[in-house]
């Protein structure tokens, strides 16, 4: 039986600190399934497609991981696709807060899908997809914080 992570987000865009745990969760289990959450409360830069086509650009030396999208909650796909667990990357203390009512509210949901915390490697904890797009926006460098392909992207949709 092959062990299933899901490793959700919204991922406008894919950061370094977020293709570091998708790679690590990748050593742990058989398949990794990248879920691009479609969230109508966020106005993304990006939009579902284009996300899920840099996300597997810059994934695709991973065999193991495959990128898809979904609308709902995550529980609802995670069940759909036979996960064993949910995997998600915490950067600080005020991470943990939100992440662990949405780790209960999952838990109440359904028992049996576990959720695990990665902490960022600490060259990462202060990344995040809002504050490359904003270095982005105003020409700053952010070379080494997306990976080459998100970086040209980036300069494409602020030009």
């Amino acid at each position: 039986m092959s062990k299933i992570a899901v490793v959700p987000g919204s991922f406008d865009p894919i950061t370094m600190g977020h293709l570091d745990i998708i790679k690590r969760a990748s050593t742990i289990f058989d398949e990794v399934k990248v879920v691009v959450m479609n969230n109508s409360s966020k106005n993304p830069l990006f939009n579902v497609e284009e996300r899920i086509g840099l996300i597997s650009e810059v994934t695709q030396s991973i065999p193991n991981v495959q990128v898809e999208s979904f609308a709902g909650l995550l529980i609802d796909y995670s069940i759909e696709v036979k996960a064993n667990a949910i995997v998600r990357g915490l950067r600080a203390v005020s991470d943990f807060e939100y992440e662990m009512q949405i780790t209960s509210m999952n838990r109440f949901l359904n028992e049996n899908i576990e959720t695990l915390f990665m902490i960022s490697n600490n060259q990462y904890s202060f990344l995040s997809s809002s504050i490359v797009k904003e270095v982005a926006k105003y020409g700053g460098n952010i070379s080494g914080l997306v990976p080459a392909a998100v970086e040209e992207a980036l300069k494409q949709k602020f030009i």
